[in-house]
């Protein structure tokens, strides 16, 4: 009994931490467990009970496949337990989700005791998580002439699944807590660099916030202990940054409520609210959980006489409160109304909070019991040759006739699922939708994977062209948190169907690679749909999501996701770049002149971003549509010319190849099958078949926002503005501010070049500027560190070929080995330059920081508090956002450079540039 008592030790450990027992998901454990409950005068019986019934993950966890055999056992009398009498049996049964619970209500259901047979149907009334196999069982015992089969199917074609549920009470009390004023980013709720605990969702809620606020919530939840604690972003929005399954999470461990009483620490429906509301993806994984996302809408701008915007004298809006929510203020959500009221006072209609849809996940617990749900009625439907009943809120269908279709609009028409045939759909509709390629990041993965286990699905769709599972959130430091979580992260997804970073067998160089990269490769049309596990899911060919951990995993279980089609924004340019002005700046330039052009208004917030800029390659396109996640936008869509994406697909295929030859393909082919799908869509371009795609000119588009690139002078920075007085506007990324704004001798304690933002051309750069700077001042000397991660590995490996490397390796002081990789985060920095190991880095924050209090330049996305650095006493730390030349002259000068010195210092160098399309698209 080793693995037992391994285990109360470890439940000794993480008694001194405050943490109960860690929920059990491996079989010899539970096997021990059970040999203990069989032996009447086992001194640890009663306890091995209580860890048997309550603390085992159910799903497709090896333990849960113990568990639901070893209560079959007992349904058929083979084994007698006191505790846990045949009907307790089935009720533990129904609560296991999927996978083996499921093969063993089958074997139960279709086996030859009648009354078992019937109990066991019942419960399998009130399951979703089937597949082919189990689907297929049904089927073959209905086609057999089975009364049982015939009896479930029947049920499953009225979805009494869903109807017998009690409906959302019409009434929900909530109590205020103000968790942050401004945008809270995901990092506040999940902190990147506690990603190593995700997994373990008591241990990682520990991080939630801070122990103060922990407090706090658990105080409000004692003085209203029949009210729900509502977390509140004031002024500003809720969940910027990411999705993070792991926020929303820890916010559900803290405010929720259990999901089963026989499932640890797996919570639901959280309630959110953001003065403008919570960021799109984010809401998407509230959704998951069945929870509430609420725009307050109680801030607004004070108005003159004349319904003008009164402005303070920096010419920003001053807001007026509409209405108190202060930490402790009790109010009302009204489900039926769909109203918000403070006692009987109806403060505002939350009618987009309370669709029909978003009611049924707060029936259901969540979304994914829907869309199973919809899948299992739609199968028994047919196996019984009927036309299935209208169960579910209808799928919105919005046409308006003689209005032509955005690019988002086309591409959801393309691949959308079970509409009514012949409808062309517009913004607003609601869509299952066909998913293309899937992408899995290995901080959240742990996470994806166990979510796959709780839907008990094995296998990736067969309708998915590409799934990728990344290594470079962890790539900076293969520390022991590392060493334990990654290989068993890889394995499982490599056994599920993904091509895998790292090879479980280490049979291929580990390809840590920024995940966004990969993705943009492996997508091979400009049609498709891409969901990944990161907010930075965004491509310059298809249409990205980023998403959180439990959409990911439906993805790749289902092939699909649901949504509505979103609204677009056009975003078109005129004018010419300057020479000394890189495509980073024309990036920020057009987040400054949108919020100028609208009075401060973010146009792009929960939109589509459909960006004309077809004139650059995918990979230096990608720069733009890459940082559409830090304006808030949904998804962006890069409009290309047919030569240009001819290009991009080239070199993505290119690049496929040499994840071929490095021996990454599996046994689908699905890298192959990837290259073969880029051949034909470069033939259909070429033979005029189908064009690049284009939106339509009769379109509509919320707003148009036309960038003029003449104005754009000066470098332009991102600005976390950490000393602002108004705390709401630090830390976002609406504060674009140009070179000279600083004077020239702001200190500089450390630049970063590296992220997804980041193409070859910029680690040519760095390199070009030192040869520059070594040129004009007869050597290169650094006054703060300069850390250099190039995005990939087939970079690096250009950057050989080209001579770049070699320049880069003379003036560095520090150089990654793969044979020796870093077993310990760096704490302090020298100034020199260090050319670190291919992955996210700085920018990812889990692993490597800057050192407190420190104010980096970097070329990044990140510049929320304590995500690249984090404070210290009397210095807050802080990210500013800029182009490659800015931080690299920036690190050698020890200081943000002035116009002067930064024009000198790039002449001659080819920067990223851009221009207009000369052709209406």
């Amino acid at each position: 009994m080793n693995l037992y008592q391994d285990y109360l030790n470890e439940i000794e450990e993480r008694k001194s931490q405050g943490l109960h027992p860690k929920p059990i998901d491996g079989a010899d454990l539970l096997s021990e467990i059970i040999t203990q409950i069989k032996d009447v005068n086992n001194i640890e019986r009663e306890n091995s009970l209580k860890m048997f019934i309550y603390n085992t993950l159910p799903g497709t966890t090896s333990a849960a496949g113990v568990k639901s055999e070893f209560l079959k056992e007992i349904i058929l009398g083979e084994s007698v337990v006191a505790e846990i009498t045949p009907t307790y049996a089935f009720e533990l049964l129904s609560h296991m989700k999927g996978g083996p619970s499921i093969k063993v209500l089958l074997d139960l259901a279709l086996g030859n005791d009648i009354t078992i047979a019937k109990n066991a149907a019942e419960v399998l009334k009130t399951q979703v998580y089937l597949y082919d196999a189990d689907t297929k069982r049904l089927k073959d015992a209905y086609d057999s002439g089975n009364n049982v089969a015939k009896d479930i199917l029947e049920s499953y074609a009225k979805a009494e699944f869903f109807t017998k549920l009690p409906e959302a009470p019409e009434e929900i009390k909530i109590v205020t807590f103000i968790a942050g004023e401004g945008d809270i980013s995901t990092d506040l709720l999940s902190p990147g660099n506690q990603a190593h605990s995700r997994s373990d969702r008591e241990l990682h809620g520990k991080c939630m916030i801070t122990p103060e606020a922990q407090a706090e919530i658990q105080a409000l939840q004692a003085q209203h202990p029949d009210k729900s604690v509502m977390l509140i972003a004031e002024k500003g929005t809720m969940g910027v940054g990411s999705s993070r399954m792991s926020g929303v999470n820890n916010v559900a461990l803290w405010t929720g409520k259990q999901a089963s009483p026989y499932i640890p620490f797996v919570n639901i429906a959280p309630i959110v609210g953001g003065t403008n509301g919570i960021s799109p993806i984010f809401l998407t994984t509230v959704d998951v959980t069945g929870g509430i996302g609420i725009d307050l809408q109680n801030w607004k701008k004070k108005v003159d006489a004349n319904g003008n915007v009164v402005r303070n004298e920096k010419d920003e809006p001053i807001l007026e409160e509409v209405y108190s929510v202060a930490t402790g203020t009790v109010l009302t959500i009204n489900t039926k109304e769909k109203k918000l009221y403070n006692g009987d006072q109806q403060l505002i209609d939350i009618s987009k909070a309370l669709t029909p849809q978003k009611m049924e996940f707060i029936k259901a617990g969540g979304s994914y019991a829907i869309v199973f749900g919809k899948k299992i009625q739609t199968f028994a439907a047919q196996t019984l040759g009927i036309q299935a009943p209208t169960v579910f809120a209808p799928a919105k269908e919005i046409t308006k006739e003689g209005q032509g279709l955005t690019a988002v609009e086309k591409i959801f028409n393309k691949n959308a699922v079970g509409v009514t045939p012949g409808k062309v759909l517009h913004a607003g509709s609601d869509v299952r939708v066909k998913v293309n390629i899937v992408g899995s990041q290995d901080t959240t993965g742990l996470m994806t994977a166990q979510e796959l286990e709780a839907m008990a699905a094995t296998v990736i769709s067969p309708t998915v062209d590409g799934a990728y599972q990344s290594g470079c959130h962890t790539a900076s430091v293969w520390d022991k948190k590392a060493q334990a979580n990654i290989p068993k992260l890889m394995k499982f997804m490599n056994d599920f169907g993904l091509i895998t970073a790292r090879d479980p067998k280490g049979e291929y160089h580990s390809m840590t690679d920024v995940i966004h990269k990969v993705l943009n490769d492996i997508t091979i049309d400009e049609w498709a749909i891409i969901i990944g596990g990161d907010s930075h899911t965004r491509m310059s060919k298809g249409v990205a999501f980023g998403a959180d951990s439990g959409t990911v995993a439906l993805a790749l279980a289902t092939g699909e996701a649901s949504m509505p089609i979103p609204e677009s924004v056009k975003v078109t340019f005129k004018g010419s770049m300057k020479e000394h002005m890189d495509f980073r700046d024309v990036v920020h330039a057009t987040q400054s002149q949108m919020l100028q052009q609208f009075g401060g208004e973010n146009v792009f917030q929960g939109r589509i971003i459909e960006v004309h800029i077809g004139t650059l390659l995918a990979d230096q396109a990608f720069t733009f549509t890459d940082w559409t996640a830090e304006m808030k936008a949904k998804a962006s869509i890069c409009i290309s010319q047919d030569e240009t994406l001819i290009q991009s697909l080239e070199i993505a295929k290119n690049r496929i190849q040499i994840m071929i030859d490095k021996g990454m393909e599996n046994k689908n082919q699905v890298l192959q099958g990837l290259i073969d799908k880029a051949n034909k869509r470069i033939e259909e371009i070429r033979s005029g078949e189908k064009p690049a795609l284009t939106p339509d000119a009769t379109a509509k588009y919320y707003a148009e926002v036309v960038i003029d690139l003449d104005i754009i002078d000066e470098p332009m920075i991102a600005d976390p503005d950490v000393n602002n007085d108004d705390v709401s506007k630090r830390y976002t990324h609406d504060t674009i501010r140009e070179l000279s704004f600083y004077g020239g001798d702001k200190k500089v304690d450390l630049g970063f070049v590296g992220s997804c933002m980041v193409h070859k051309d910029d680690l040519k750069i760095v390199s070009q500027m030192l040869k520059n700077i070594e040129k004009q001042n007869g050597e290169v000397k650094f006054n703060a560190p300069l850390v250099v991660a190039a995005p990939t590995y087939n970079i690096i490996d250009e950057l050989k070929t080209e001579g770049d490397w070699e320049h880069l390796q003379k003036y560095s002081g520090f150089e990654f080995s793969d044979a020796l990789p870093k077993a310990n985060a760096r704490t302090e920095y020298e100034n020199i330059m260090y050319l670190e190991r291919p992955g996210c880095n700085l920018c990812m924050g889990n692993q490597e920081k800057a050192e407190k209090g420190d104010t980096v330049m970097a070329t990044s996305t990140r510049l929320f508090q304590g995500r690249v650095v984090e404070d210290r006493d009397g210095k807050k730390g802080e990210s500013l956002l800029a182009s490659t030349p800015v931080v690299v002259l920036s690190a050698i000068l020890g200081r943000i450079p002035n116009i002067e010195e930064y024009k000198m210092a790039v002449q001659g160098i080819n920067l990223t540039k851009f221009a207009p399309v000369s052709t209406k698209l």
